[in-house]
C-alpha cells in the first residue's frame, strides 16, 4: 500500500479547501439563478448559514419581480437568522413584510423580526431603548395573532422585558439610596409607583420608601425631625397594610417603635 507523508497529505488537505473555497467564491460571483437556488438550500438544508445567506443576498437581486423573490427574501432573512446575525435578519424580515405582506411566509417573519427585535435588546443596566422597540413589536404581533402557536414564546418575551424594566427603575432609584442621598431616593421610589403600579418589585420598593423616610427623618435638624417622622408613619402603615407578612416587617416595626418614644 502506498504511504503519503504528512506533508504530501496536509498539501492535499490544502489543496481541497481552496478548490471548494474557488468553486464557492466561482458560483457566487457568476453562478445562475438555477445554480445559486440550489445550492443556497443545500447549504441552508447542510447548517452553512453563513454561506446560504451569501447566496440568498445574491440570488435577490436576480429574482426580484419573479415568483421565486419571497422564497429567496424569507430564507435570506432565516439564514441570517440562523448564523445569529440578528440586525441582518431583523431588517431582511422588515423588508420581505414590507413587499410581501400577503406571503405564504408572512406570519413566520413576522414572528422571527419581532424576535430578532427581542434578542437585541441590551441588559437591563444598558439604554433600554431597543427594549421598548421590541416591545412595541411583540405587543403588536400578539394583537395580531393572538391564537399563533408563537403566542405563548411572544408572552414570554414581553414579560422578560418588562421585569427588565422594572428592574432598571427600581436599581436606578435604589442607586440614590446607597449613596445615602435619601430624600431623593423617596422621591424615586415613590415615582416608580406613580409610573407603574404593577411594578414586580413593589414591596421592596414599598420598603426602601419607608426606610428612606425614616433614615432621612433621622439625620434631620431636631426641629425637623416630628414632621418628617410622620411621614415614615405613613409609609410605614402603607407598607404593612399591604405586605403585613413581609420579612422585612420586623425591621420597620422596630423602627416605628422607636419613633413612637420619639414623639
Amino acid at each position: 500500500m502506498r504511504r503519503f507523508s504528512p506533508l504530501f497529505a496536509l498539501a492535499l488537505l490544502l489543496a481541497a479547501l481552496f478548490s471548494c473555497k474557488g468553486q464557492f467564491d466561482t458560483l457566487l460571483e457568476s453562478g445562475s439563478a438555477d445554480e445559486k437556488f440550489d445550492a443556497a438550500f443545500t447549504y441552508f438544508n447542510n447548517g452553512k448559514y453563513n454561506r446560504a445567506t451569501k447566496l440568498f443576498e445574491s440570488l435577490a437581486v436576480l429574482t426580484g419581480g419573479t415568483e421565486r423573490d419571497d422564497t429567496v427574501q424569507f430564507y435570506w432573512g432565516l439564514s441570517s437568522y440562523r448564523a445569529k446575525d440578528y440586525y441582518t435578519a431583523e431588517s431582511t424580515f422588515e423588508r420581505f413584510l414590507q413587499e410581501y405582506p400577503r406571503s405564504p411566509f408572512a406570519e413566520q417573519a413576522e414572528f422571527l423580526h419581532v424576535n430578532c427585535l427581542y434578542k437585541s435588546t441590551l441588559r437591563y443596566e444598558l439604554d433600554q431603548t431597543p427594549t421598548y422597540k421590541a416591545l412595541a413589536g411583540l405587543n403588536e404581533y400578539l394583537l395580531k395573532h393572538l391564537d399563533s402557536v408563537n403566542a405563548d414564546a411572544v408572552r414570554s418575551m414581553i414579560d422578560d422585558l418588562n421585569g427588565r424594566l422594572d428592574k432598571k427603575a427600581f436599581e436606578n432609584a435604589r442607586l440614590y439610596y446607597k449613596m445615602e442621598d435619601y430624600k431623593a431616593s423617596r422621591v424615586a421610589f415613590r415615582n416608580i409607583l406613580k409610573d407603574d403600579a404593577d411594578n414586580r418589585y413593589r414591596e421592596d420598593i414599598l420598603y426602601y420608601t419607608a426606610m428612606s423616610s425614616y433614615k432621612y427623618a433621622n439625620l434631620s435638624v431636631s426641629s425637623k425631625q416630628k414632621e418628617r417622622f410622620l411621614v415614615f408613619t405613613d409609609d410605614y402603615l402603607n407598607f404593612i397594610g399591604e405586605y403585613p407578612e413581609s420579612e422585612h416587617r420586623k425591621e420597620l416595626d422596630a423602627l416605628y417603635e422607636k419613633v413612637k418614644r420619639k414623639n
